[in-house]
């Protein structure tokens, strides 16, 4: 992933790089400049220092700069490379592997997770200016002192293996924060969408709240604090590492030397700026490990979002004339029996110009049987034959775009994707469902969602009705509508579809209104039972 962000924006890296390297090694000479001023004896010499120093101060603040600037735009590009790149995924994915994924696994990976790979751009500059100064402090000891050099190094290694050793460990925790986080995120979901229920029933809220999201946010607040803990008692572990080499130095190695005091000075001078730096360094190489983590989990997120199909092709001709399931199977798991459905084997025609009920009691499969004929899920065997051609794999794109549909967990779209008449033909819509004076079209849009669920259930039929397909679907549309609008849609919309050659397949329970459709077909257990053509009112329910 981090391979991928580095692609995107190479040259704005290596810029951004140069300048922090470039403002590391400008404060090594800056603290050698000052070591040197400290043993100057005052004088037109020591003024004469002045001028490289201050020149050295702005030349600092100038790269640091530049250097923070170019990895916040850094960071900024990467959190949209990454929101685009698994938007673009999502797109893609099959519907049925979506299902299976989940929300709250994307929309943290969309969310959390691509702010922390971001924050890893924000925090690199001081990281490789404060790793510059530390390089550049261990040289300058190095000048100084061969023995004192070696000291250090030996030091910071030992610190760095320390750090390794707990740094497994930790990970192993900020994972399973990350994995809970996934979670949290469809508790707060269901914290906003099932407010109602909540309300309505306290067992359900105290069972909910203490039994499900306290516990949860628990656990990632136990398994975080941690998990950053064993990253942090790491980090002091390198700077008491630090103190001890500078009580080493200082007590040991200098010994009574020439102008020891100049010496010393001069040691402890470096240490103390070189202190700071390093205790950055260490904090910092968390942010680094939870980027880590999170660039990971966007890795496997992405795995499984792979593209569901290829490029769509024309399929069966321009104009839409039938359309059949030949010998159609599909299994799901089935939550309420607890165990696998088996639909079919389907077979189903649709004809153009035809309206269709689909009737069967709770469970029976209707809204998967759409879901099928839509393309939505893919058939685990049979075909579908569109035109009296067989539509393959790669064509499922092209097919689904014969279709609108509102679905019973329809989603409702601001804007409306249709000709340029489109405001006068959804207000005019909107008057015959009697929501005119509650929302408007405007401009292509609906000016307001501020509704009752019943309410946008209608504007989500305007803005279907409104698309112009060749085939419409619409899974228990009227089922809390009240009976006025219910004889809208099934005695003025229906008809005028049908009448406009469309193809419309209805699942209801509305038996008082079967005598409008051209057939009822019945469904029972994932089977077709029965099938009624022209049916009335006055007719017995005895399908054959």
């Amino acid at each position: 992933m981090f391979s991928y962000l580095l692609q995107k924006s190479r040259h704005l890296f290596i810029a951004a790089a140069c300048f922090s390297v470039l403002a590391g090694l400008a404060n090594v000479s800056l603290i050698s400049q000052i070591n040197h001023a400290i043993n100057t004896p005052w004088g037109p010499s020591f003024l004469a220092l002045a001028w490289p120093f201050a020149g050295t101060a702005v030349l600092i603040l100038l790269l640091q700069s530049a250097s923070h600037i170019l990895f916040e735009r850094l960071g900024q590009n990467a959190e949209a490379h990454l929101k685009h790149y698994i938007c673009s995924k999502v797109m893609l994915t099959d519907y049925r592997r979506l299902e299976t994924l989940g929300g709250p696994r994307i929309q943290s990976a969309l969310t959390e997770h691509c702010e922390k790979v971001k924050r890893f751009f924000v925090v690199m500059p001081q990281a490789m200016v404060n790793a510059m100064t530390v390089l550049g402090c261990l040289a300058y000891l190095s000048w100084l002192s061969w023995q004192v050099f070696l000291l250090a190094v030996l030091v910071i290694g030992l610190g760095m293996l320390g750090y390794h050793l707990v740094h497994l460990r930790a990970i192993r925790h900020i994972n399973l924060a990350a994995q809970a986080q996934d979670g949290l995120h469809g508790m707060f979901r269901a914290l906003v969408d099932g407010a109602k229920e909540l309300r309505l029933n306290r067992a359900r809220a105290g069972h909910f709240e203490q039994k499900q999201l306290h516990p949860a946010i628990e656990v990632v607040r136990r398994e975080r604090i941690f998990g950053m803990s064993i990253f942090y008692l790491s980090t002091f572990w390198g700077s008491f590492l630090i103190f001890g080499f500078i009580g080493l130095v200082l007590f040991a190695l200098i010994g009574d030397v020439p102008d020891r005091g100049k010496v010393v000075t001069g040691f402890a001078l470096v240490f103390v700026y070189m202190m700071t730096p390093l205790e950055a360094l260490l904090i910092v190489l968390p942010e680094f490990n939870l980027a880590k983590v999170s660039s990971r989990h966007i890795d496997e997120i992405s795995g499984e979002l792979q593209a569901a199909e290829e490029q769509a092709l024309p399929v069966g001709g321009q104009v839409f004339t039938s359309l059949a399931l030949r010998q159609v199977c599909h299994r799901y798991y089935n939550e309420a029996a607890g165990d696998m459905f088996a639909m079919g084997p389907i077979n189903l025609q649709l004809n153009a110009g035809e309206l269709v009920y689909l009737v069967g009691g709770n469970g029976s499969g209707k809204t998967t049987l759409a879901k099928l004929l839509t393309g939505l899920y893919r058939a685990e065997s049979g075909e579908i034959i569109l035109n009296g051609h067989a539509v393959n794999a790669d064509q499922l794109g092209a097919y689904r775009q014969l279709f609108g549909a509102v679905f019973s967990d329809f989603h409702l779209f601001d804007t409306l994707l249709t000709g340029q008449d489109v405001d006068a033909a959804g207000n005019a819509l909107l008057v015959r469902l009697q929501l005119q004076h509650k929302v408007t079209v405007k401009e292509g849009a609906f000016t307001t969602q501020a509704l009752s669920q019943g309410q946008r259930k209608r504007l989500a039929l305007v803005a279907t009705y409104l698309e112009d397909r060749p085939i419409y679907v619409f899974d228990e549309w009227a089922a809390d509508q009240d009976p006025t609008f219910k004889d809208v849609f099934y005695r003025e919309l229906l008809p005028e579809l049908k009448a406009r050659g469309k193809t419309v397949l209805v699942i209801t329970h509305d038996d008082r209104y079967f005598d409008l459709a051209d057939r009822v077909i019945h469904l029972e257990q994932g089977q077709i039972v029965g099938e009624k053509r022209a049916y009335r009112a006055e007719d017995q329910l005895s399908l054959v």
